[in-house]
């Protein structure tokens, strides 16, 4: 066997085994996980997430998922716990300890203290016959029965599964809530998933400058139109209305054609009826549109009037691409 295909073998085999646990966790759902989201739903206060060493780094992953999908969650890193941060947490909060052993030092001082607060504690742990399993008041089982480290040792597989819990977790209250995508991009509105859900025609077409011209106007005029508004395009506009549209393209084929333009104007080489959607349908719709049709810009228009253009280029920058 090469080197390549060791390294190939090896990380096949880390799939596999870490695709195999998460499997089997499906088996081990049970009440415990159906009272646990409905104790988190009711509650009047947030999900508080702790544990340590790597469970710690899953836990600030689950917050951040619940964050962003309705459920106000804040992370606890159970060392700092006992050195002060326990007053984090408030009396309407969920508290939710991390643990693959349940049985560290840390956890044992820590679940006691919030217990003595009146705290709801739900467990996530590989040991539910553990310290943590025995005190918490619901239990989700992450056990795995190997990790994908060839000692056994590095977490990994059980990592895997708490985090995949925390998933579960998280979209079982999204369901509960009925977390809209309209939801989802008021916590996102800086990233490209939020843009698709919020970001509108209108918001596009308003950075561009708006190129228009007659049928009468002369090609000559209509070049140095396109030229000048910088989008590759102008529409060709009759009382306020399109009735065409001239593209860098139209101007190509044209001096293909003929290289005598001193006669010709823009209602001799445009294209009527052009593709066009409304100022305020989503910039996404405007995606769409333009790669069902192959064209790299779409006209804009408001109460049937000319409005602006969308440009592919704009997207592409906005991340909507």
């Amino acid at each position: 066997m090469t080197p390549q295909e060791k390294i190939l073998s090896v990380a096949r085999e880390t799939i596999l085994t870490e695709a195999k646990a998460i499997a089997n966790l499906e088996q081990l759902l049970d009440q415990n996980f159906a009272k646990a989201v409905q104790a988190v739903y009711k509650s009047k206060g947030r999900v508080v997430i702790t544990g340590i060493g790597k469970s710690a780094a899953i836990a600030t992953k689950i917050v951040a998922t619940l964050n962003s999908t309705g459920t106000p969650a804040v992370f606890m890193h159970a060392a700092d716990a006992i050195h002060g941060d326990l007053g984090s947490i408030l009396q309407d909060d969920v508290v939710i300890c991390i643990s693959k052993s349940g049985n560290t030092p840390e956890i044992k001082v820590l679940v006691p203290l919030i217990k003595n607060f009146g705290n709801t504690l739900i467990a996530i742990t590989g040991s539910i016959d553990s310290f943590l399993g025995k005190q918490a008041d619901y239990i989700l089982n992450s056990f795995v029965e190997k990790e994908a480290c060839p000692n056994n040792l590095a977490p990994t597989t059980s990592t895997t599964a708490q985090l995949v819990i925390g998933d579960a977790l998280a979209v079982c209250l999204l369901n509960l809530r009925g977390f809209s995508s309209q939801d989802f991009a008021k916590y996102h509105p800086g990233g490209s998933l939020g843009k698709r859900l919020y970001l509108r025609v209108s918001d596009i077409a308003d950075q561009n400058q708006k190129p228009a011209v007659t049928p009468n106007t002369p090609v000559p005029q209509v070049i140095i139109e396109i030229s000048e508004k910088m989008l590759g395009v102008t529409a060709v506009l009759q009382d306020d209305k399109i009735t065409g549209i001239v593209t860098d393209g139209d101007i190509r084929r044209m001096l293909q054609k003929s290289t005598d333009i001193s006669k010709l104007t823009a209602g001799d080489i445009m294209s009527a009826n052009p593709k066009t959607i409304e100022s305020d349908s989503m910039a996404v719709d405007a995606l769409d549109v333009l790669e069902d049709n192959k064209i790299s810009q779409l006209l804009a228009v408001k109460d049937g009037k000319y409005y602006g253009v969308v440009h592919l280029h704009n997207l592409i920058r906005e991340g909507i691409i």
